[in-house]
């Protein structure tokens, strides 16, 4: 499909999003597994939940505008889930696989926040303030979660962590 107009980007980008997000809910989940400290399985879990809650508010955004099926694989959500994947099997359990998994957790959680922050922007030109509310909501929630990774990681997981700031 040929994108032509804002529109047809937006649109692309709610896909992607949408992608991204189904991708994440099953990854939470198997994150959460492979992680030994409770705090770190508890936030996992957390933003599994928060997952599940933006790819509703994700869907009812393609509803409205009468897009409802997408055949569209993110492929790099795809490969940052991979690569975490292959780390736990590399990492025997443990401490450095939490640091690890926090590692990719935040880079995982800042592609969502650029494809967030991207499509709030869209909605915002194409002057669908609602839609643009609901996307800055989303984007909200993955600040708050990168941040409560990097707390984990220099109080709980990782303190040696905050003295290589």
């Amino acid at each position: 499909m040929q994108l032509t107009s804002f529109n047809d980007l937006y649109l692309a980008e709610l896909q992607e999003l949408q992608s991204m997000k189904r991708q994440l809910a099953d990854a939470h989940q198997r994150f959460a597994e492979a992680a030994l400290n409770p705090r770190l399985t508890n936030e996992f879990m957390k933003h599994y939940r928060e997952t599940e809650s933006q790819i509703e508010r994700i869907d009812d955004l393609l509803a409205t505008q009468d897009v409802t099926e997408n055949p569209h694989t993110d492929q790099a959500m795809e490969a940052l889930v991979l690569e975490t994947e292959k780390m736990i099997e590399l990492i025997p359990e443990g401490e450095l696989r939490d640091v690890a998994l926090i590692a990719s957790a935040q880079k995982i959680a800042h592609y969502e926040i650029a494809a967030f922050g991207s499509a709030a922007a869209l909605a915002g030109q194409l002057d669908r303030r609602d839609d643009q509310k609901v996307l800055h909501a989303c984007l909200q929630e993955e600040k708050r979660a990168d941040t409560a990774l990097t707390k984990l990681a220099k109080g709980d997981v990782n303190p040696n962590a905050a003295a290589a700031e």
